[in-house]
């Protein structure tokens, strides 16, 4: 039997991606390639992948080291440049005995923060601050690393008395040296682990310290540490809330450290900044929805004395200070028809409390028209038609 020609090949399906603006692409064996757009998994038009077209998809991105974690550890996980077009972050792995391979596309052009969606006022003196910790947090692709792109990319345009360090794994998005310097390490490739970049790190006269991920006990310390030593840290987690993302931080070390963390908490963190991506009601894609917490006084009494269920409650009354929960977000999206009731609803961090607003909605709505000339008057008929 003849051997089977390749029906796929990457450059046509990264082109597709960069042409479509597809977030994700999926590779499987037993079905077509398949891309995320606006939210959407769609597959291509085409003949369902055997083992040998995916096999030959990975290598054609993959080094033999990659190839060889594939084989001995059951996945790998790199980044690549597709010319100058885009780069892409890739999880290649095993399943049922094959290959599989998940890319995710990162754009080249950084987005500037009235894009993103948050207040450019509040988020430019968070970036100005001299040190402390500042956490982008959120479930996995919610805009996490194009936030923080963006925010570091503000200073790397703006201080020219900068040493900015990014510690990622992959790298994302590529910072040229600008105003600021730059440097970029790569887990895996440039350094061993995420701790032990942060404990080099300290040694390279940064100001500012990117962590791609506090992913471990011994990552979280340094970086709250570096953020007392005088350093301006940017971490990531997988929380959604700011009173989460505390939680998360303080549940990582033990018992009998718990109490000391709380104080090192109100002290070094600035600010958390939790977003997650809703469908648009029109379809036009996602909107990015924000909880944000600046660390005022109070949450910081609120952090130190563990009382961090009572955090929300502050960001409503925070406002001045930028200051919103998830929820009044989602509202003030739903209310300006930016997002569907059903994703105001399933989004929301407080269920029962968000049924209430929108029964309230549905309420004022209801007085509104009875109180409009002509309400509640039976509906004017045309005069019968003339013979």
């Amino acid at each position: 039997m003849a051997e089977r020609e390749a029906i796929y090949n990457m450059p046509d399906l990264l082109n597709m991606m960069v042409d479509t603006g597809a977030a994700d692409l999926h590779v499987r064996v037993g079905i077509p390639p398949a891309y995320r757009h606006k939210g959407v998994l769609k597959r291509v038009q085409g003949p369902a992948c055997v083992p040998e077209d995916v096999e030959s998809l990975v290598k054609s991105i993959a080094s033999d080291e990659n190839i060889q974690q594939i084989r001995t550890k059951g996945g790998a996980d790199f980044g690549f440049a597709f010319g100058d077009k885009a780069r892409f972050r890739v999880s290649a792995f095993r399943e049922r005995g094959n290959m599989a391979l998940v890319l995710r596309q990162i754009p080249n052009a950084l987005l500037t923060l009235e894009q993103i969606g948050l207040n450019p006022e509040t988020v430019m003196k968070l970036l100005h601050t001299p040190r402390g910790m500042i956490l982008v947090t959120g479930p996995t692709g919610s805009g996490k690393s194009t936030t923080l792109a963006s925010m570091i990319n503000i200073i790397n345009e703006t201080d020219d008395s900068c040493h900015l360090i990014t510690i990622e794994d992959p790298i994302e998005f590529y910072h040229p040296h600008k105003k600021a310097i730059t440097t970029q390490r790569e887990v895996h490739v440039d350094v061993p682990s995420f701790s032990e970049a942060l404990r080099r790190a300290l040694r390279q006269d940064p100001e500012v310290i990117l962590v791609g991920e506090l992913r471990d006990l011994e990552t979280i310390e340094m970086a709250v540490s570096a953020a007392e030593t005088g350093h301006l840290v940017f971490g990531t987690l997988h929380t959604t809330g700011a009173a989460k993302t505390v939680d998360r931080i303080v549940n990582a070390f033990p018992m009998q450290q718990q109490e000391t963390i709380r104080i090192q908490l109100s002290t070094v963190l600035q600010a958390v900044i939790s977003q997650i991506l809703v469908k648009r009601a029109d379809g036009k894609g996602r909107k990015a929805i924000h909880d944000i917490m600046i660390n005022t006084p109070s949450i910081a009494a609120l952090i130190r004395d563990n009382k961090t269920f009572r955090i929300p409650s502050d960001q409503q009354t925070g406002s001045k200070y930028g200051m919103v929960t998830l929820d009044d977000g989602l509202y003030k999206a739903f209310c300006e028809g930016i997002v569907s009731r059903e994703d105001c609803q399933t989004k929301s961090a407080d269920y029962q409390g968000m049924l209430q607003k929108l029964k309230e909605y549905d309420e004022q709505q209801a007085l509104q028209i009875q109180s409009q000339p002509g309400a509640g008057k039976p509906p004017l008929r045309p005069p019968p038609p003339k013979h």
